[in-house]
């Protein structure tokens, strides 16, 4: 019997998309057991076994950094066993992705202080990154999951190291989310529940998903809850409206600008005159 009944889907209703990073961070980060409880529940079903989650910051990225990329709202949140754990949702994942993630892995890793005479490199504790990918393929094999470890291919020997860098690309599930309830594993269950959660058609099957996994009716309940909320639905879809907005005047005002530059670069016709324009920009 689902605990959770009210994180089942109406026919008439229209869940906010959880894809939205500013969603995901929200249904994640409340301050309420349903919340809690999904977000270790997740962070379990990616990593392949049990952990509670025992801290959360939800980190909103700086707003020098906005032109960058969509605004991604990551959950950086701490394991009972002080294991380094950081989830986010990307609807538009950066073109560069694998390497981004593997730079912010290493800096949540080297993040952790050992500093001290009673401190060794030993003390590191475990750092998962979880990327849950969701309009664009990285990787050319058709698997949607990957855990990604350092590993010598030629001697087939694993580094037995303490980061990994865990993907879902949610593009990837065509055939999985035909496949009955019973025979999806937990990872895949969680992934068909971030992809397909609004599309109408599939509603049956999540609303299958909802009354089988604890995990997920618990992120279900909470995110049902917001969607109902007339202010908080309102208030999610300004701010998510917001940073788009935000982002596509600077990528507008940088198109703008690499124009100028072009026509002014089209119209030099010497060395020096080519000379003095760089030296003209670089101080611009």
């Amino acid at each position: 019997m689902n605990k959770y009944p009210n994180s089942q889907i109406q026919p008439d209703e229209i869940p906010l998309d959880i894809r939205m990073d500013n969603v995901f961070k929200a249904v994640f980060t409340k301050e309420t057991p349903e919340s809690s409880g999904a977000l270790t529940k997740l962070v379990s079903a990616m990593i392949g076994r049990n952990i509670t989650i025992v801290s959360i910051t939800a980190n909103e990225q700086a707003i020098e950094h906005l032109g960058e990329k969509h605004t991604r709202f990551d959950i950086n949140c701490r394991g009972d066993d002080g294991e380094r754990i950081n989830v986010e949702m990307s609807l538009t994942p950066d073109t560069h992705e694998p390497v981004r993630l593997e730079y912010y892995t290493a800096k949540l890793f080297i993040g952790q202080d050992i500093k001290g005479s009673d401190k060794e490199y030993n003390d590191l504790k475990q750092t998962y990154q979880i990327a849950i990918l969701a309009k664009k393929e990285f990787f050319k094999d058709k698997a949607f999951f990957h855990t990604f470890k350092y590993y010598d291919p030629i001697c087939e020997v694993s580094l037995d190291g303490r980061t990994q860098i865990i993907t879902l690309e949610l593009c990837k599930l065509d055939k999985i989310v035909e496949k009955p309830i019973g025979e999806m594993s937990i990872s895949e269950k969680w992934a068909v529940f971030f992809q397909y959660l609004t599309d109408k058609k599939k509603r049956d099957k999540i609303n299958e998903i909802l009354e089988q996994e604890e995990g997920i009716a618990m992120a279900g309940q909470v995110l049902m809850t917001i969607s109902r909320d007339k202010n908080e639905r309102d208030r999610l879809l300004s701010e998510y409206k917001s940073a788009v907005d935000m982002q596509s005047k600077m990528v507008s005002a940088k198109r703008e600008r690499d124009k100028e530059i072009l026509e002014m670069m089209n119209n030099v016709s010497s060395l020096e005159e080519l000379e003095a324009l760089k030296q003209r920009l670089s101080k611009a």
